[in-house]
């Protein structure tokens, strides 16, 4: 986040880098409000930085891989991929920035404003170049007068330096814009990620052919490759250790709310990888019920259920993506057993089906089927066969929500693929998805007894396809009632 510095934030060399940005003048470092005693002062004096130690990322020959995968896809055509721009938050204040995932698939680099460009050979092949913004000028002043030099936001990879890290040829992104407007011949853009880029191309690209890169993008994501698994591990290893964090200090979260428990996940995510993969759910008592709880703003009070959707995102941007749901008090109420239980057997069954050759469906067929019994047994689903309910979906009310998804860079990862490679597709070795079910019943659900009202469970681990059956990635955190229970007391002894 570009910010003003501390005390007066229009005074010292922000504001002559604010006056220097506004206006040009004639010589060399000359600028309104910029004598040219401090711009020479500001030109010399300063140690070469350039690194020559540099080692390529870990995934590099994966990415090169990918690459080729890409150009074989669509020879002859100039791809070109961007990892999109900072977004505003407040004036001069912007989001934190995370680049496109297809981007940061195909190259590994997490930078704003670069751009991933194939341009096509002869061969019929592609040559692969990153454009990426160059160390910032010191002769023109670039590195303090620009609002993005790197004297107010850090040092940046020189280009030499990208090309030893990346494994591809690296230039200068700001005459990139110009040369695809001049540029001739098939070409495909990513779209939604950098309107600049996207506009040099408006006359030369059509919405068909750019969906058709997007999905061909999200379906080489579905099939994970050994550096994915790992960083995949890496993740839920983080996640489970913030899960531990947050049933130490459970007792401290009540006066505090839900935002306890967010903030103690969060320096967990923080201090072992890059971010949260995604907004963290820290749903108590009936919150629980709302699937996409975020604001975390209600009270943790003993008796009640805390539901905890968290996952820690890695230095290279693969997400876990765990549920637990956690009696505050460390001990399951007969009810709220009952409920949690069943779904626990839900998710038994749906991860049983997890294996090579069976549909995505499968698993989420299982676990429903599992919840309709339970939903029938417990007298809230009237005198209907269990057929019935399932054909009819009447469990929906109560289930809400798909059983599962796809996990990767994305924490709803491939969500371009085609329904038929997808949804409707087949599992296969590799494949990382999410298994969920839940159970969730509203405070003014009259269609339930009143001791149902309120409570909102999910179990949630993440399942890596394997050649003879499956994984659960995060196994280390426990899952059957007892277990949770002997857990959370070993944790808080």
């Amino acid at each position: 986040m570009r910010q003003s510095g501390e005390g007066d934030p229009t005074s010292g060399a922000e504001e002559a880098a604010r006056a220097g940005e506004a206006e040009r003048s004639e010589g060399r470092g000359r600028r309104r409000g910029v004598s040219e005693e401090l711009a020479a002062n500001m030109r010399q004096g300063w140690a070469d930085t350039e690194r020559h130690d540099i080692e390529p990322l870990p995934q590099a020959a994966h990415t090169a891989r990918r690459r080729a995968a890409l150009s074989a896809r669509f020879p002859g055509e100039r791809l070109v991929i961007p990892a999109g721009n900072l977004l505003v938050r407040a004036n001069d204040t912007h989001h934190p920035f995370r680049a496109c995932s297809d981007y940061v698939y195909l190259t590994g680099d997490q930078t704003e404003d670069a751009v991933l460009v194939l341009e096509p050979g002869e061969d019929g092949g592609h040559r692969s170049t990153a454009y990426l913004l160059p160390r910032s000028d010191r002769e023109d002043g670039e590195f303090w007068l620009s609002a993005c030099g790197e004297l107010w936001d850090g040092r940046r990879a020189g280009l030499t330096e990208n090309e030893r890290l990346l494994g591809l040829p690296c230039a200068d992104v700001r005459n990139l814009a110009a040369a695809l407007a001049e540029a001739t011949g098939p070409v495909r853009v990513l779209r939604g990620h950098d309107a600049g880029i996207e506009k040099a191309l408006r006359d030369k690209v059509t919405a068909a052919t750019d969906e058709e890169l997007r999905v061909f993008l999200s379906e080489m994501r579905r099939v994970k490759d050994a550096f994915e698994i790992g960083e995949l591990r890496k993740a839920v290893d983080s996640t489970v250790r913030g899960f531990e964090d947050v049933v130490k200090v459970l007792d401290k979260a009540g006066a505090t709310s839900e935002r306890y428990v967010e903030g103690t996940f969060f320096l967990r995510a923080r201090v072992e990888g890059n971010d949260v993969g995604y907004s963290t759910i820290a749903a108590a008592g009936p919150h629980a019920t709302t699937l996409h709880w975020i604001r975390n703003d209600g009270d943790v009070r003993p008796g009640d259920l805390l539901l905890l959707d968290a996952g820690v995102e890695t230095h290279s941007l693969y997400t876990a993506d765990v549920t637990r749901t956690l009696p505050v008090s460390g001990t399951f109420s007969p009810l709220q057993r009952t409920v949690y239980d069943a779904v626990h057997d839900a998710q038994q069954a749906g991860i049983a089906a997890v294996r090579p050759g069976a549909r995505f469906r499968d698993f989420h067929e299982a676990a429903q089927r599992v919840l309709a019994e339970r939903l029938l047994a417990w007298g809230l689903l009237g005198e209907r066969t269990l057929e019935q309910v399932l054909e009819l979906g009447l469990q929906r009310r109560w289930t809400l929500h798909g059983t599962g998804h796809m996990l990767g860079l994305d924490v709803h990862d491939c969500a371009a693929a085609r329904t038929e490679t997808y949804a409707d597709g087949v599992l296969e070795p590799g494949v990382v998805l999410t298994v969920e079910p839940g159970l969730y019943f509203q405070a003014d659900d009259l269609t339930v007894p009143e001791e149902y009202r309120g409570i909102g469970i999910r179990i949630e681990d993440d399942i890596l396809v394997t050649e003879d059956g499956n994984e659960n990635l995060s196994a280390a955190l426990p899952r059957r009632s007892d277990e949770v229970e002997s857990w959370m007391a070993a944790l808080r002894a």
